[in-house]
């Protein structure tokens, strides 16, 4: 991270709830200068108020290398009214708010503002998320590579080739954690369904889906190569895997539906 260029111009972060806050947490441990930070949130919570050294529902800095964005989509415009001191300046406003179009920003700022345009998920909190990075015309390989790095204090950072990609990227990474988190749900219910004890069901399923993820992550192999790896023919795992890639009932059309419709709502909440 380019920390003195942070340290020198300031950082201002609109908003700081559990993904704002997430981000802070990784600028503080990579170096980035408390005094340096001003955020404008107004529902704080303890561990904020517990930050003295960050300016906190101060006034403005008179400038600002980066300004990020981490407020409800709802609250966007009423948000840019408050910082259009910094359009059309050397600022780069990076956005982690859904649905936010860079032309949406464009419109606010003006055209000569530089906007990068980010979509997080929430493995964030454990610095185990990723997050696709798109920016406008003015945007400069420097403004990627700070973005980048501001963002790579929570986790992983993919560039898009262009911004109509954001839709399934929101769709699969930025609402996939849920359907994970649902799996899990289900895979519990399921063992309880089998006679295990609510509590072993859940353990037994949430060790499984983490294991399972830590394995893709640190293997070279493929999932699918490490779906036959753990598969025997005629085996436990072949009868459950007959019904989950069934073509017309299985998990693959399911996923897809669910994908689908993400996308769907994704790109409506742009137009809106």
């Amino acid at each position: 991270m380019s920390i003195n260029l942070i340290n020198k111009n300031g950082l201002l972060l609109l908003g700081c709830g559990k993904m704002g806050s997430a981000l802070l947490k990784g600028w503080l441990a990579d170096g980035v200068c408390p005094e340096a930070i001003n955020i404008v949130e107004p529902n704080p919570s303890k561990w904020l108020l517990n930050l003295p050294e960050i300016s906190l529902n101060k006034n403005l800095p008179d400038k600002a290398a980066v300004v990020v964005l981490a407020v409800k989509p709802q609250m966007m415009k009423v948000a840019l009214n408050k910082i259009l001191k910094f359009a059309n300046t050397e600022t780069i406003f990076l956005s982690i708010a859904a649905g936010s179009t860079i032309k949406m920003f464009e419109k606010e700022l003006g055209q000569s503002s530089i906007i990068i345009r980010a979509m997080p998920n929430t493995p964030a909190s454990v610095n185990k998320g990723i997050t696709a990075i798109i920016g406008n015309k003015l945007t400069t390989e420097d403004d990627l590579v700070l973005s980048e790095n501001l963002l790579n204090a929570v986790g992983k950072t993919l560039r898009l080739n262009n911004e109509e990609q954001m839709d399934a990227v929101t769709a699969i990474s930025g609402s996939g954690p849920a359907y994970v988190f649902y799996l899990i749900e289900s895979l519990a219910k399921a063992g309880e369904a089998q006679g295990l004890s609510p509590e072993l069901s859940m353990e037994l399923s949430r060790a499984t889906i983490v294991g399972a993820g830590a394995l893709t992550e640190l293997t070279l192999e493929l999932p699918s190569q490490l779906r036959v790896n753990v598969t025997s023919p005629g085996g436990t795992t072949q009868a459950a895997l007959d019904i989950l890639m069934d073509d017309k009932i299985g998990l693959a059309p399911l996923i897809n539906q669910v994908v689908n419709a993400a996308t769907l709502r994704s790109k409506h909440l742009g137009k809106q």
